[in-house]
């Protein structure tokens, strides 16, 4: 076997899939196809991981419900629109509060319908609170300005590189031509007025939001920013690719300049009260009036705290689709965003490029974990393996702050894990096809020397005829052939198979065919052996024998031991030519052959290495000793089979005192006493693997009880 030559033509299969994952990936999320599965599994990452920071609690909201338009109107008999009046006493509790800003998410573009006086109060009470934020819509086609009004106070505030970035990026989103501003009464009492115009993502969902924007030459700050920046007046906020910095803080920006939201939980994750508690506690403080203990701890609660005022009752429309919820205020929007700038961490999105070399290393490394292994267990846990890898690093990079893409990582394993596996499947299925071409013309002499007495025999057909059936496997050769050239596979095959084929044959047996490494036998045909059963089983014994011989040295070859279980049945089978008029086996086929190959497969059950089933057993006539294994139910019949493990006297004579407990611990089992049996099968389980399988099959038992025992182990695999 030419190793060197073997590991770099395997690790290049591997390479070569894990690139064509990569690729198609790669490719697949740079123009866009995968934007929309990743916004989606963004979403569930939020909904599993959001939650509160420390700055969370510095936020309050104040919010206009269901609730409190019903006891207006129940109260004061004030239908929805409120007069502007009813407002002020929310602006004076949060002045009484001690509240550090307060927010107005609502438009007053419209003088009231109740007259001037309204508007005029409702402009005096906000001009008595130095630090309040009125709201301004703007837009790319609606609203009536399309120049600052001379009633409305200009911003003060600069950024820094503005026109550098705009230049740079050619953005043309941030900059809107169009505004909706409040009366001229509430627009100048406001300290400052905050953009409430926010986008969402291209499947209408709020992720991301800009913190500020432009119209006719002046930045206009979000809501969020104009509530710090009231309270902060000589922030310094400058802009530059990638980043937006203000003060100390420095806030991850894409080129539309859009920040990616860190949620903190589902709605009212920022503690929230109703506007009707808020103006009923003003009320009462107005008129000299005790405070419950709810409405004292609402006055703490707004101390230094930044409030927003918003609408949350669905008749007012201002519900918005987001990770953590389908029915997300768009107050509660502005609170997370004021939220991310005081603690500082907005979610950073990845790199492109770091993304492309983590979906290329992934990739890569599943391309060749699929070419070094083999075997369905092994090869299922690379695929669960790499499958589960991006996940965990994602959900890590949420926990750090990133947004890390998880579908472009999992589309390149996939298509790697498919792809490897259609170049494995071709490569072995090549090797198992020349070996199968080399060997299957190969027939026993007791075949020929009839053909040659009985030329009429060369024909199609076949009789009934009593069988004793040999099936035999070697275990884990599939592992074995994956690891070898299909010269030094065959070389392999050809002395295993001679060493087994010779004693088969010494034992009056014919080969009716190999599959790959299996080997198919028969007893009592074409020539007729009344010990057909004693013939069986003792060339099994002996191949199991000649085997044991030749593994040292087979070991040194393959760096393991190699191993051959093998099933044996007794039972009517049709056997003789058949196939085409041109092209014909001898074979055998029936009920009987169809259960010694699944007793092959059995010994997995038990770890054993040799089955005979009941019939063999009596035909065999006691020549060998034999212990009772299981009764067994196979797929494909009604009844269960008896089945046993046949041994050289010598090896039964050793292991009398341990066969007799196993007996003792089977009878229990049959009986339902699955307690004991496992006492019994413990005792043996680390010196015999039959008692080790049946011990963990009582466990099962004990925890999983049968509704109608029949002692009957079932097999539910072929």
């Amino acid at each position: 076997m030419n190793i060197p030559t073997i590991i770099p033509k395997k690790m290049a299969l591997g390479l070569m899939a894990g690139l064509i994952g990569a690729s198609i990936a790669i490719i697949l999320y740079l123009f866009g196809y995968l934007e929309f599965w990743e916004a989606k599994t963004w979403d569930l990452r939020v909904n599993m991981m959001a939650k509160p920071a420390k700055t969370t609690d510095k936020i309050r909201m104040i919010l206009l419900d269901q609730e409190s338009l019903d006891w207006a109107d129940k109260e004061m008999s004030l239908p929805w629109q409120w007069p502007r009046e009813v407002y002020t006493p929310i602006i004076q509790f949060c002045q009484r509060s001690g509240a550090k800003a307060l927010v107005f998410d609502m438009l007053f573009t419209e003088p009231s319908g109740s007259g001037v006086d309204d508007d005029q109060i409702f402009a005096s009470a906000i001009h008595g609170f130095d630090n309040f934020v009125g709201a301004v819509s703007l837009s790319h086609s609606e609203g009536s300005e399309k120049t600052w009004p001379a009633y409305a106070s200009e911003p003060v505030f600069k950024v820094l590189g503005l026109d550098e970035w705009l230049a740079t990026m050619g953005n043309s989103e941030i900059v809107f031509s169009h505004a909706s501003f409040p009366i001229p009464e509430i627009s100048a009492a406001a300290n400052i007025l905050g953009n409430v115009q926010f986008n969402p993502d291209q499947d209408n969902v709020y992720r991301r939001v800009a913190l500020f924007h432009v119209f006719d030459d002046k930045v206009v700050p979000s809501l969020a920013l104009a509530s710090y920046l009231t309270a902060q007046p000589d922030t310094v906020i400058k802009i530059e690719p990638g980043h937006l910095i203000i003060g100390d803080k420095k806030i991850p920006i894409d080129k539309q300049g859009k920040a990616i939201l860190n949620f903190r939980g589902p709605s009212e994750t920022h503690k929230a009260y109703n506007a009707a508690e808020v103006i009923q506690t003003e009320l009462r403080l107005q008129n000299g009036e005790d405070l419950t203990d709810d409405q004292a701890a609402l006055k703490d609660a707004l101390k230094d705290a930044y409030v927003f005022f918003g609408c949350s009752a669905p008749g007012l429309f201002d519900l918005r689709p987001t990770p953590v919820s389908d029915i997300f205020s768009g107050v509660e929007v502005h609170a997370t965003m004021l939220d991310n700038l005081l603690a500082n961490d907005f979610i950073n999105p990845a790199e492109t490029t770091t993304v492309v070399i983590m979906t290329i290393l992934i990739a890569v490394l599943a391309g060749l974990a699929t070419s070094s292994v083999s075997g369905i267990t092994r090869s299922a846990l690379v695929y669960v393996f790499f499958i589960i890898a991006p996940i965990i690093l994602c959900i890590l990079a949420y926990q750090k702050g990133f947004w890390l893409p998880i579908v472009v990582q999992e589309t390149a394993v996939a298509i790697t894990l498919f792809s490897g596996g259609l170049i494995y499947y071709t490569t072995e299925g090549r090797q198992k096809m020349f070996i199968k071409k080399a060997f299957k013309q190969y027939l026993s002499h007791a075949v020929i020397e009839e053909l040659i007495r009985h030329p009429e025999n060369l024909k199609l057909g076949g009789e009934r005829r009593m069988l004793s059936i040999f099936f035999s496997d070697l275990e884990g050769f599939t592992t074995i052939s994956e690891g070898m050239e299909p010269e030094a596979l065959t070389a392999l095959l050809n002395e295993y198979l001679t060493a087994m084929t010779d004693i088969i044959q010494e034992e009056g047996g014919t080969v009716d065919k190999y599959e790959g490494d299996a080997i198919i036998a028969l007893w009592n045909a074409p020539v007729i052996q009344p010990d057909h059963a004693q013939r069986c089983v003792r060339s099994a014994l002996r191949c199991q024998a000649k085997l044991a011989e030749m593994r040292p040295i087979l070991r040194e070859r393959l760096g393991k031991d190699l191993k051959m279980r093998i099933g044996m049945n007794s039972g009517p089978a049709v056997v003789g030519n058949m196939g085409s008029h041109t092209h014909f086996d001898y074979t055998m086929i029936g009920d009987a052959v169809n259960l010694a190959s699944r007793l092959e497969g059995i010994n997995k059950q038990f770890g054993t290495y040799t089955i005979i089933s009941r019939s063999t057993m009596e035909q065999m006539a006691g020549l060998f000793p034999v212990r009772e294994l299981a009764k067994v139910a196979v797929v494909g019949r009604k009844e269960p089979v008896v089945v046993y493990e046949p041994m050289m006297q010598e090896e039964f004579e050793r292991s009398r005192r341990q066969l007799a407990v196993f007996a003792e611990g089977l009878a229990l089992f049959y009986k339902g006493d699955f307690a004991g049996a496992s006492a019994v099968f413990s005792g043996l389980k680390d010196a015999d693997p039959a008692a080790r399988s049946y011990e963990a099959k009582c466990r099962n038992l004990i925890d999983n009880p049968p509704a109608d025992w029949q002692g009957v182990w079932v097999i539910t695999t072929k």
